[in-house]
């Protein structure tokens, strides 16, 4: 009977302490309803530094660097006025032929040169020109010289295709040579015409077709004589 006690408290004894190894191993494993905290993979320097220096509260925003800011005045697009640019300014310088009715039955064929030059102020549709024509043939074995200075105003019309129609009035004076037996060799002159620019595709230059009719009075007759001209046109 004292062997059979002993026995049973070495049993007791024995099972004591295993449950007490269970209950230690149980203590080291996570229970199955609690929370397990997730640790981040730090896989790159960026995870690295987050980990490090997390934000320091919800929702914050990186700051990044502000652009410079420009130095001096920003430079502003030109403006398109239209499909081409206008100028103030146009000289010209073209060919004349001119076919001068001298007197009834006696008429000369002249060749010679145009200059040209107009103002429109402000990019106007009129403005003031200015012109000189000089003209070359022969008469009576001579060498016949006519010549006409004037000014008067001229009027445009700039049409979208890169046409100039325009129209003009002269007023001024005219020279004749050589002395002839019908009289004096100055008169009062005028011109009135029209014609048309071309313009390139330099806007600055123009091709000037044009046709005129001279009106003087020489050798107590009135002449009305034609006149047509070719040249080119430059603008600024």
């Amino acid at each position: 009977m004292r062997d059979a006690a002993v026995l049973l408290g070495a049993i007791l004894l024995f099972a004591a302490g295993a449950g007490a190894q269970g209950n230690m191993a149980d203590s080291s494993q996570p229970s199955a309803g609690a929370p397990q905290l997730a640790r981040p993979a730090l896989g790159s320097a960026q995870e690295w530094a987050l980990a490090v220096a997390p934000p320091t509260g919800a929702g914050t925003a990186v700051a990044l660097p502000a652009s410079p800011e420009p130095r001096g005045p920003v430079p502003q697009q030109p403006g398109v006025q239209g499909v081409f640019q206008t100028f103030n300014w146009q000289l010209y310088g073209g060919y004349n032929f001119f076919r001068f009715y001298m007197v009834p039955g006696t008429t000369l064929n002249l060749n010679g040169f145009q200059i040209d030059m107009t103002y429109y102020p402000k990019s106007l549709w009129v403005g003031p020109e200015g012109q000189l024509i000089g003209e070359l043939g022969s008469y009576g074995g001579q060498t016949a010289k006519f010549a006409f200075a004037g000014g008067g105003p001229r009027f445009r019309w700039s049409k979208p295709r890169a046409v100039e129609v325009w129209a003009h009035g002269l007023v001024g004076y005219s020279h004749f040579r050589p002395q002839t037996i019908y009289g004096g060799q100055s008169s009062f002159g005028y011109e009135v015409g029209a014609g048309v620019d071309i313009i390139a595709h330099h806007h600055r230059i123009a091709y000037r077709f044009g046709a005129d009719m001279v009106g003087t009075r020489f050798f107590n007759t009135h002449q009305y004589s034609p006149l047509v001209t070719a040249g080119i046109v430059y603008k600024f």
